[in-house]
């Protein structure tokens, strides 16, 4: 066997025209895949169905699947063949392979530019066999000569309107006609083509050479193969839309979402549950709580709608939802920066192709009952969580916050709660104490109300403050007593306190048993040659506190001990008055 493949091959150089390695070879492009082993499952697949399967490697780096390569007539009438058939997708298009690089399929076996002699080669083979001799190998030809101006334009008026109108969609594609698509090539055409070749390095004449032209729409062909752009019907949602299927798959249901799931970052929602005009506000805002949709980025909220772009060093995202006939339905894309230009697209054209089923959401009991649950998860999506969380509590009616300045260096924003922008209005590190000031107006409940005077050694004490960094939604009490109203190396400024607390108390009050403030605990001393009890703790003394923001301007409520508070009294006090305060990224 492998002798007869071996003179026929002899023979078939012998008698092969000398002009015939010139002649035009045009292959069908089918599909390109980003990665070699995506490439070579489809090739696979192709292969079962179709004759002359072919892949090489683009020059964009991408893997095309191909037929071919063929003579011009016969490419074009196969092309229409199997269009017509379903064989191929619709977008299948002619290249002349001046984008292939080195070929990946078939595996094994005799690769030839001759579809003819490809034939006889394999016929002369025992099907699915491979060839054990040496196999020829033949490239590509290189394209031909680029066109002067005046042949790109006599090749141009050979084009139909829907290849006309293929041109202005790929030049649209890549940003460089923003008409109307009719397939007249007037300025805005030109203007266009001049962008195109500009972009592309090219000698700028404003009419596209064939080989622009192929070029052109590989590199659109390319992207919508990456892509994969396939109409999704979500029959639980009552939602149809396209969608980036070579992006992304169906994963499960986590009411009010569908999830689809992808490589890394990338990642579909589609977005549907029963609402109401209170409905959609609140989920505007939770939507931005999502680690899933970055902070920075435009956003517009509107009457039923809202939009919402998030970009940061890592992923970007797209939101739209809007409430209609009593139902809030829309969807999410998210991104990692490198598939950008691809994936901007795809939220363009998942917008433009929403469409909303009226009468049925998202049952909200579907999906995995035994999926994952913990408080900082929303339908499977990670909730952003702050660097780190501290308490603080009210000194003005203004709603400035006292709490401690060690927790707010290197923040890039601070809030009072999960919400409340807020900036440092002063700051001492001597004293480990900082004021914020909220950028929104806040009325609180209760404002801390200073001893005038010192606290009695060994009195009874309580901290309040966010001991689970927001947790439990309010603040807890840690009961004490003050061990010495100096510190350890006989600070003034300082009262070392006996109890026992935890990180997320640092900054909140120490309040007498009258609920006035003693003084704002601090975080505790890192470790360093000595280890502290457990219990060994130390505070800001009121009388400090005071001094110092009256320097800076700030009046504060200043009173006497006062008489001792039932516990629930003192745990509503302490609840109106602690704050969490959250340092974020």
């Amino acid at each position: 066997m492998v002798l007869a493949i071996a003179i026929l091959v002899g023979l078939w150089t012998a008698v092969l025209p000398q002009d015939s390695q010139a002649q035009e070879q045009v292959w069908i492009q089918i599909e390109a895949r980003p990665t070699l082993s995506a490439a070579e499952d489809r090739a696979r697949s192709y292969a079962g169905q179709l004759p002359d399967v072919t892949g090489y490697r683009l020059q964009s780096g991408w893997y095309a699947i191909a037929l071919g390569p063929y003579g011009p007539d016969q490419a074009a009438a196969t092309l229409t063949r199997l269009r017509a058939l379903g064989d191929v997708p619709n977008d299948s298009f002619l290249a002349d392979g001046s984008r292939f690089r080195d070929a990946f399929w078939p595996q094994g076996q005799i690769q030839t530019a001759d579809p003819l002699r490809a034939l006889e080669l394999r016929g002369a083979g025992i099907p699915g066999e491979a060839p054990t001799a040496p196999v020829l190998t033949v490239t590509p030809t290189a394209p031909p000569a680029d066109e002067t101006p005046a042949e790109a334009r006599a090749s141009e008026r050979a084009l139909d309107r829907p290849a006309r109108e293929r041109l202005q969609e790929a030049m649209q594609w890549f940003g460089h006609y923003t008409s109307t698509i009719d397939g007249a090539f007037g300025p805005g055409t030109r203007r266009a083509m001049s962008a195109y070749q500009t972009a592309q390095g090219d000698e700028v004449t404003g009419i596209l050479t064939s080989a622009q032209r192929a070029r052109l729409l590989a590199d659109w062909q390319a992207d919508l193969s990456a892509l994969g752009m396939a109409p999704v019907v979500s029959a639980e949602a009552g939602i149809a839309l396209d969608m980036p299927l070579g992006m992304v798959a169906f994963d499960r249901l986590e009411p009010p979402f569908v999830h689809y799931e992808g490589d890394g970052a990338r990642k579909a929602l589609l977005i549907s549950q029963e609402g109401s005009p209170a409905g959609l506000a609140g989920l505007y805002e939770i939507m931005q709580t999502l680690e899933v949709i970055p902070r920075n980025g435009e956003r517009a909220r509107r009457e039923r709608s809202f939009e919402i772009r998030g970009a940061n060093a890592e992923i970007a995202s797209y939101t739209y939802a809007a409430l209609e006939d009593g139902a809030i339905k829309g969807f999410t894309l998210v991104w990692p920066l490198e598939d950008a230009r691809l994936m901007e697209r795809a939220a363009q054209m998942m917008r433009s192709s929403f469409a909303a089923q009226d009468g049925i959401v998202l049952d909200p009991a579907a999906g995995d009952p035994e999926a994952e649950q913990r408080i900082d998860l929303l339908s499977g999506l990670e909730i952003r969580q702050p660097l780190r969380a501290v308490s603080g509590f009210f000194i003005t009616a203004a709603g400035d916050v006292l709490t401690t300045d060690t927790a707010l260096r290197a923040c890039g924003r601070v809030t009072i709660g999960d919400e409340i922008e807020a900036d440092i209005r002063l700051a001492d590190a001597g004293l480990g104490l900082a004021v914020l000031s909220p950028r929104e107006r806040v009325a609180p409940m209760s404002v801390a109300r200073f001893r005038d005077g010192e606290a009695r050694l060994q009195s009874e004490i309580a901290v309040s403050g966010y001991s689970y960094a927001g947790l439990l939604g309010a603040p807890t009490l840690s009961f004490g007593k003050i061990a010495d109203l100096r510190g350890l190396q006989g600070e003034a400024e300082l009262n070392r306190l006996a109890v026992e607390v935890a990180p997320g108390d640092a900054g909140g009050p120490v309040l007498g048993a009258g609920g006035d403030v003693l003084g704002l605990l601090l975080p505790r001393p890192e470790a360093g040659s000595r280890v502290l009890p457990g219990d060994v703790h130390f505070a800001t003394d009121a009388e400090a506190i005071a001094g110092w923001l009256g320097q800076s301007g700030v009046e504060i409520a200043l009173g006497d001990a006062g008489p001792s508070l039932p516990p629930e009294r003192l745990a509503m006090l302490a609840g109106n008055l602690t704050v969490l305060v959250s340092c974020w990224e």
